[in-house]
């Protein structure tokens, strides 16, 4: 449970500034640069911090009334700033301390700029449980937030009738990264979006998007300032964006290189009693674990995607847990309020099997697969065919409910263990489909359905004989795990 109280006014008070961690100091340090007036500003903070086994990870969301920029047409607002996904402490109680020059914690904070409403004369505190739901989600997944980014809620932020229901990710506009003495900090804004404006996010890409956003200043104007009143999206308000949109998707195709998903996939070659076969298969019993660099290499994947104009490479295996070189592209992350609040981390959790060493997990070469995604998760295979393979890409979907993986790759991706001549190929639980050009065309024809949100009852079945491939797309509680 959090309590809202007035801050410590640490920054104000310099003959206290010892008793205060570093790592804290630095941030509120450029908070002071940015509110030199208001030094004891109203928080949001755990009773019980995480560290102490609280719930919340955030040990504190800072509340700042922000008078906006007149000039560039800014409206007043309140500027909320997260403390805790950066390491406050060096003293490895939340995070490790890994030297000054990587990232501290996991390399960034949180801020969020929500339009202050007349009459409003303290900010509303529920961005503060969001921030919380979001920092959660980054300490369960280990999956790290960038610019770009977007976020799938699937309900109104604010738990009111909004259409603002979305986020996406950017960098803020005035808070400039940090150095602190365990590492960098850089601080990304949440921009609450409309179902329309995150699905264009994902066919094209988020910095599109956002571009779209800053232009239209109801909809977010340079600062990008969320408006839960907001009643139209950017396509209502201006219909000639909506072409833009289409002519960056038909020229770069999509950026978003993969997504957290509820997702499996079966083995069809094998009978299930095959104790040798090491798939990631039935939903609803104990998937075999990804070893550590199998783990890294597909977050990898997540976190850096395809710079556009380059040639297609999976990444290499790298032992190094944070990422930060991500150019042109972006990560989806299928999250929702009540997800974020009990999802235990699959990667972590203490219920899983024992790891199994890379060294002993040999690829295969599978000979039929049966592919299962939810709702949401199917109706971006279009995007995955179109925007990602036909532009000589690679696109993954990583499971939330275990260590499942399936990475869609196209002939030109360099560094896959998929090939033509064995176009299925498994590592473990992390399964990679190769697919040429001729079939994806095949395969989009076939799914075009799955390119509308008003999809018909489910399941549905898409098969391939001639290509022993089979897709199903199941409802969610198909993938609701009793492990889970």
């Amino acid at each position: 449970m959090d309590e809202i109280r007035p801050s410590s006014g640490a920054g104000a008070h310099l003959g206290l500034a010892s008793i205060f961690p570093p790592g804290l100091q630095a941030i509120y340090g450029q908070c002071r640069r940015l509110y030199p007036d208001q030094a004891n500003p109203l928080q949001v903070t755990a009773i019980v911090k995480y560290w102490l086994g609280g719930p919340d990870p955030l040990d504190y969301i800072s509340m700042y009334r922000n008078l906006g920029c007149p000039g560039q047409d800014v409206p007043e607002h309140w500027h909320y700033v997260s403390l805790g996904l950066s390491d406050l402490y060096g003293d490895n109680r939340v995070h490790e301390f890994t030297g000054q020059e990587g990232p501290s914690g996991f390399g960034f904070e949180l801020t969020f700029r929500l339009k202050r409403e007349a009459g409003e004369t303290a900010p509303p505190t529920w961005p503060a449980e969001l921030m919380q739901g979001l920092a959660r989600y980054v300490f369960q997944s280990e999956n790290t937030f960038c610019s770009g980014d977007h976020i799938s809620w699937h309900s109104p932020l604010d738990n009111s009738e909004s259409r603002i229901q979305h986020m996406l990710l950017t960098e803020d506009p005035q808070m400039q990264p940090v150095q602190t003495p365990f590492g960098h900090v850089s601080f990304l804004q949440i921009v609450g979006v409309c179902t329309e404006e995150l699905q264009a996010a994902q066919q094209w890409n988020g910095q599109g998007i956002l571009d779209l956003l800053r232009e239209v200043h109801i909809a977010g104007g340079p600062w990008l300032i969320t408006d839960m009143r907001r009643g139209e999206t950017i396509f209502e308000i201006d219909p000639h964006l909506q072409e833009r949109v289409d002519k960056g998707i038909e020229t770069d195709g999509s950026n978003l290189s993969g997504v957290s998903a509820k997702c499996a996939w079966d083995d069809l070659s094998r009978p299930p009693e095959d104790e040798d076969d090491s798939r990631s298969i039935c939903i609803g019993s104990q998937p075999r674990r990804l070893s550590d660099k199998d783990t890294e290499q597909i977050r990898e994947a997540l976190r850096k995607g395809l710079e556009i104009n380059s040639k297609s490479v999976l990444p290499p295996i790298s032992s190094q847990r944070h990422s930060h070189d991500r150019p042109q592209q972006s990560v989806g992350h299928f999250q929702t309020q009540q997800i974020s609040r009990s999802r235990k981390d699959s990667l972590e959790s203490e219920s899983s099997a024992a790891i199994v060493p890379h060294e002993l997990v040999r690829t295969r070469q599978l000979e039929s697969v049966h592919l299962k995604f939810n709702q949401e998760s199917g109706t971006l295979l279009p995007l995955c065919l179109r925007g990602r393979l036909l532009h000589g890409r690679h696109f993954t979907y990583k499971s939330i409910n275990g260590d499942t993986a399936i990475t869609f790759v196209s002939t030109g991706v360099e560094g896959a263990f998929a090939t033509e001549e064995h176009p299925y190929a498994a590592h473990g639980p992390w399964l990679q489909i190769l697919l040429t050009e001729e079939f994806v065309e095949q395969m989009l024809a076939d799914v075009r359905d799955l390119s509308t949100r008003e999809m018909s009852k489910l399941p549905k079945e898409y098969s391939w004989p001639d290509k022993k491939l089979k897709i199903s797309v199941l409802p969610d509680t198909v993938f609701d795990s009793p492990l889970q």
